[in-house]
């Protein structure tokens, strides 16, 4: 479950409207300019029609009303280019390299903090740096000459977790002393480890165990912040958790050729010619290419968890196929990747299904309507020990997914651009479900259809009376603050599907799929052509 906030639920509502409202007043403003254009003229050939010039005026009147109209009507050629020329003044602005972050260059013997960013604290320690677990502290070594100067007392302290805002969150986090140091001063004297990459410093701990934070707060800023490391890079974590590098160890090697350090546990000296202590984040499940090496985006993320997970769903083929053979006592080898290539007529939609709160109480309607709209479907009910990789490869082949509104929905992360995914939308829910799923969906390239569920539809409707705010006005509820939400809107609604409606959003997927599929064929057969046989 998505822990909503009631600060950055109404900060983001607040931009919502004042876009809504700035895009009214733009439309209202165009319409007042024209009718104050045609005033004018107006006015003007009146006061001259009295001078003996009615029909020039007339012609330059409807000569400049035709004109201002061309211009502003949104189909016109004219109008198209006044948007082009617009649009070079833009791309000009948008092509120029984004200035450096705050400690993008750092000097040797230097500590460097970025707090300006809302969500995060980022700090960068360069030259000699050690560990010391028993203070939980780093230290920066600074040599002579700087160190009589003030260099050599900074002090700062850090908490390297993505949701600084959150005070009672962040309260759980280790913090983490950072000094710079004369040599031969309070630092440890010697170095146990020496390590000749950087090292990335940050907390596994906060809403861990939450697949949304996990991915939102955690996997993807590792990979904003450590991407450019081409791997060579150490990872030391706070809150280190065992089960989490079980669960996430396959995009951890993806990210660092080394073994990731347990900073509490481990009380050797570690010594790094570089620390970046703070992982940097953009947005919700998002990558800004503007603000990353090589202009890298959410889909360059994927293709690295397609990397992650390759040679492990390989691996889980293989067992399969090997205990297919044990139960049927006859070699099976391949029989499992044969099949699904035999089945690849249909395409492949994958319902995650939900225990307790947000279920679809007619979830087996919806397997049987699904099917019968001509899909092959399959069931996933992910638990916390669920191997990621199981779900990786049920989502990647799949062709459309459909789920309520809740950290499960991360699972689009794993889908292949171009696939469909329908999402739920309960009462109560619209802001937080297109904010953190939605859009970052449409940034992945996946073909988003929210299905946002009737009143009727909801369980809610058993239980409040029809006029009731609660099922008329989710906002003013919203508006009461997060626990509010959380027992009325999170924990408290289940879903009865109107399947007459939701029919469409199959129909809609199918043909989304059919398309793709045509034009794939098309574009296959297009190529064998120009072969030169």
């Amino acid at each position: 479950m998505v822990q909503h906030h009631r600060a950055t639920l109404l900060l983001h509502q607040q931009q919502w409207k004042g876009e809504e409202e700035g895009q009214q007043l733009v439309a209202e403003e165009g319409a007042g300019n024209m009718k104050e254009l045609r005033r004018r003229l107006v006015d003007y050939a009146c006061h001259h029609r009295k001078h003996g010039h009615d029909a020039l005026l007339r012609m330059l009147a409807g000569f400049a009303l035709v004109s201002c109209l061309l211009l502003l009507l949104p189909g016109s050629p004219f109008s198209a280019a006044v948007d082009d020329l617009l649009q070079m003044g833009r791309t000009r602005l948008d092509d120029e390299t984004p200035p450096p972050p705050p400690c993008a260059a750092v000097s040797n013997g230097t500590i460097c903090c970025d707090r300006t960013a809302m969500r995060t604290d980022v700090c960068v320690m360069r030259g000699d740096v050690r560990t010391e677990a028993a203070s939980n502290s780093l230290f920066l070594l600074v040599p002579p000459p700087d160190n009589s100067t003030a260099a050599a007392g900074r002090d700062e302290r850090i908490r390297p977790y993505t949701r600084k805002w959150e005070s009672s969150i962040m309260s759980t986090i280790d913090e983490l002393r950072l000094r710079a140091v004369p040599e031969g001063g309070a630092a440890p004297a010697s170095c146990d480890v020496r390590h000749d990459v950087p090292a990335v410093v940050f907390s596994t701990g906060g809403y861990t165990g939450n697949v949304y934070h996990e991915f939102n707060d955690g996997i993807i800023p590792l990979y904003i912040t450590a991407r450019q490391y081409n791997k060579k890079v150490v990872f030391v974590m706070l809150e280190y958790h065992d089960w989490w590098m079980t669960k996430y160890g396959h995009i951890v090697e993806q990210l660092s050729d080394y073994a990731p350090i347990d900073f509490t546990n481990d009380r050797r000296t570690h010594c790094f010619p570089e620390a970046v202590v703070g992982l940097r984040i953009h947005d919700e499940l998002a990558i800004d290419a503007a603000r990353m090496p090589g202009n890298r985006t959410i889909q360059d993320f994927r293709r690295m968890l397609d990397d992650a997970y390759r040679g492990r769903i390989q691996m889980i083929i293989e067992e399969e196929e090997k205990a297919a053979a044990v139960a049927l006592g006859t070699p099976t080898q391949g029989s499992i990747r044969k099949k699904s290539a035999l089945k690849d007529d249909k395409p492949r939609l994958v319902i995650v299904s939900r225990n307790g709160s947000r279920a679809i109480e007619n979830e087996a309607e919806l397997v049987r309507a699904a099917a019968g709209a001509g899909f092959r479907v399959a069931v996933l009910q992910p638990r916390q020990d669920t191997e990621l990789a199981k779900m990786y490869r049920a989502l990647n082949a799949s062709d459309v997914m459909v789920g309520v509104h809740g950290a499960a929905m991360t699972h689009f992360l794993f889908m292949r651009p171009g696939s469909v995914f329908i999402q739920v939308v309960p009462l109560g829910t619209d802001w937080a479900a297109e904010t953190y799923y939605g859009e970052p969906a449409r940034r992945l390239g996946l073909r988003y259809m929210p299905y946002k569920i009737k009143p009727a539809e909801s369980s809610l409707y058993r239980q409040y009376a029809k006029d009731d705010a609660v099922l008329t006005d989710p906002d003013t509820v919203n508006a009461k603050g997060w626990q509010v939400t959380k027992k009325v809107y999170l924990d408290g609604q289940n879903v009865r599907l109107d399947m007459v409606r939701f029919r469409r959003r199959l129909r809609d997927a199918y043909d989304h799929w059919a398309e793709l599929r045509r034009r794939h064929h098309a574009d296959s057969t297009e190529t064998e052509q120009r072969k030169p046989w």
